[in-house]
């Protein structure tokens, strides 16, 4: 029997780029298809807007494993947003030595990819041609995995915060670019 308030987990491999003491770049990307288990899944735009909205303390973990915290939303060394690509995280390393690891892995290109953990709303998802698409979901968690992911895509970035500014502007400067 599966249990409807279990939470799911999903990942996506990751590009990752070493500097300073903060992570930062997608744990979800939206309208990107992945193979789970028998079913296509895809996250609509905006899946996550009630979950972030609710203030609920969100965990940012080593492989789900809560034992092998990174940061936390309620502490504020966890930021999450979304913006048209998917759930954009922003978060500061801890100085423990899961974080070093963490930076470390980073550093040698080594991490298999972002992930979250979450569960449907009521009303939040809906199945046509065999793809499932979450719609709202509620996040319990993102993680840095160091295996296999499930969505492709997601981006990972170790950045000091002098760097900050500067990644933002080029986004921005991209997005701009692509409407054009």
């Amino acid at each position: 029997m599966i249990d409807a308030l279990a939470p799911e987990r999903r990942s996506a491999s990751i590009e990752v780029r070493a500097r300073g003491r903060r992570l930062e770049g997608y744990a979800a990307l939206f309208g990107v298809r992945a193979r789970i288990g028998t079913v296509d899944e895809e996250i609509r735009q905006g899946a996550f807007t009630g979950s972030l909205s609710s203030g609920r303390d969100v965990l940012a973990l080593v492989d789900h494993d809560p034992g092998r915290l990174l940061a936390r939303t309620r502490s504020r060394t966890l930021r999450l947003s979304q913006d048209s690509t998917g759930l954009a995280f922003d978060l500061d390393v801890p100085d423990t030595g899961e974080g070093r690891d963490v930076l470390a892995l980073a550093e040698r290109g080594d991490l298999g990819g972002m992930s979250f953990g979450f569960v449907v709303a009521p009303g939040g998802e809906t199945r046509a041609n065999g793809v499932r698409t979450l719609e709202a979901v509620t996040l319990h968690e993102i993680s840095i995995v160091k295996a296999w992911p499930a969505y492709e895509g997601t981006l990972v970035q170790a950045r000091s915060k002098d760097t900050l500014r500067a990644m933002r502007l080029n986004h921005a400067r991209r997005y701009l670019e692509a409407l054009a």
